[in-house]
């Protein structure tokens, strides 16, 4: 009986420990980052980056497609002039076009040939080697990730002036396309910053997009 209360005591006394030392607000472990396929946070980011500051550069691999006009689809790549070319309508140019200018400029040419042009357009490849940061961050932007040098999570985020005074650090999300599918990469980024958590300071690749969403109240 004896043995038995000392053994215990011990478990006793080691679970009061860690209690204490979680208290203190010193981090014992890391979160691990998990990885989803949440559409919401996909569309979500995926959305700022079309509709805020992605603009359109040569080499990108875009999807056209004209609505109850099969023959206008197209799968093709930005040409190093900026252009693109269609059947009937020629090459225009929308280099430097966000995707709803391009659209509504290529639709402005189809009213020539067509009588309600309805263009979509849709990037399937990026031409350069860009991540994006959005959300709450001082200036969302496109980072270009520079030749045979890895670019990590808090070097982007530092490259567009850190996070603002509403951003929830602990919930950060890079949006990432890995053969043909959407995930979603969670991280609690005050991990990085408070505890110097080097395995949450991830290497961004191509396309990723780093949302940073707003801390609730």
């Amino acid at each position: 009986m004896k043995k038995n209360r000392k053994s215990d005591f011990f478990i006793i006394a080691a679970a009061l420990i860690l209690s204490v030392s979680a208290c203190s607000g010193r981090s014992i472990t890391s979160p691990d980052i998990v990885i989803t396929g949440d559409a919401n946070e996909i569309t979500e980011a995926e959305a700022a980056v079309m509709n805020e500051i992605y603009t359109l550069t040569p080499g990108d691999l875009i999807i056209a497609n004209m609505y109850l006009e099969t023959d206008m689809h197209r799968e093709t790549r930005i040409a190093s002039d900026g252009s693109v070319s269609f059947p009937l309508i020629g090459n225009i140019k929308i280099a430097d076009l966000t995707l709803a200018q391009a659209e509504a400029k290529i639709e402005k040419v189809a009213k020539k040939y067509f009588k309600f042009p309805h263009v979509t357009l849709l990037i399937k490849e990026y031409g350069n080697k860009n991540v994006f940061v959005m959300g709450q961050v001082r200036n969302p932007n496109a980072i270009v990730i520079p030749p045979e040098t890895p670019l990590t999570l808090l070097e982007a985020i530092t490259q567009t002036g850190g996070f603002n005074d509403v951003a929830a650090t602990s919930r950060v999300r890079v949006i990432r396309t890995k053969k043909g599918r959407k995930e979603v990469i969670h991280i609690d980024a005050s991990q990085i910053t408070k505890y110097g958590n080097s395995a949450m300071n991830i290497q961004l690749q191509p396309g990723d997009i780093v949302f940073v969403p707003m801390s609730i109240f």
